[in-house]
Parts: C-alpha cells; structure tokens; sequence
C-alpha cells in the first residue's frame, strides 16, 4: 500500500571505477547515492519492531556493495542495478534513487552532475503486498 511513507538515505559516498573512460575505470571516482524508498511504516510504528520495516543500516550496506561491484560505463545503469536492489525488499512499493558523479570529466566548471530515476514495484506480488 502506498502511505506516503518513505526512509530516505542521502549522500551514501561509494568508491567505484564507473565511467566510459579507460582513467575512471583505472582510477576510480567517488559516486553519491541518494535513496528514497516508498514504504508503509505504520506496522514498524506501532510495533517498534525493526523487523517491520526496511533496516536502512543493512540497506545502505547493500546499496555500497552494489555500486563498487561490476564496473559499468554509466550512472543511468547504476541506478537501475540501486533500484533493483531496493525493489527486491518486500516492503519497498516505489524507490527514487539518484546517482551523483561529482568529479565526472567535464570540461567546464560544474558542482555536481546526476541522475535520478523513480522505479514502482510490481503491482502483484507472490506475498500479495
């Protein structure tokens, strides 16, 4: 069910060898993630149970290993593969995740350049959420 409801993970700093260039590749660049997942909350507060929710701890780990893993030429595939991963939690209906590239090779003066996708869970679930 769509509350309204979100955990929201900002500035997740990951070390990885993203890029279309041989140098990123060989030398590897700081990527930003931000997450913002779509989750009902209200079992988690009424029960105070962690078990109810989505651990972001254990989230943010997972999220870290998928962007240093497999090195792929663009940002746009690592937020999908971040959404992806954000999806596969049961409780997740909906993720907008956006990927920072702060030092891309541009050749002009820049503070950031990102991209942000939005991605929705299917709409029937084996678990019926």
């Amino acid at each position: 069910m769509n509350t309204g409801d979100s955990i929201t993970l900002t500035g997740l700093r990951v070390r990885a060898n993203h890029g279309v260039y041989d140098f990123e590749r060989e030398n590897g660049q700081d990527f930003l993630i931000d997450v913002t997942v779509g989750v009902d909350l209200r079992a988690a507060a009424a029960s105070d149970d962690v078990a109810q929710t989505i651990h972001y701890g254990e989230l943010a780990e997972r999220i870290a290993a998928a962007v240093e893993a497999d090195p792929v030429d663009l940002i746009e595939t690592v937020a999908e593969r971040v959404a992806s991963l954000v999806l596969s939690y049961p409780a997740a209906h909906s993720v907008r995740v956006t990927v920072h590239k702060p030092d891309a090779p541009i050749a002009v003066p820049f503070d950031d350049v990102a991209v942000s996708i939005l991605r929705h869970a299917a709409t029937s679930r084996a678990d019926g959420s």
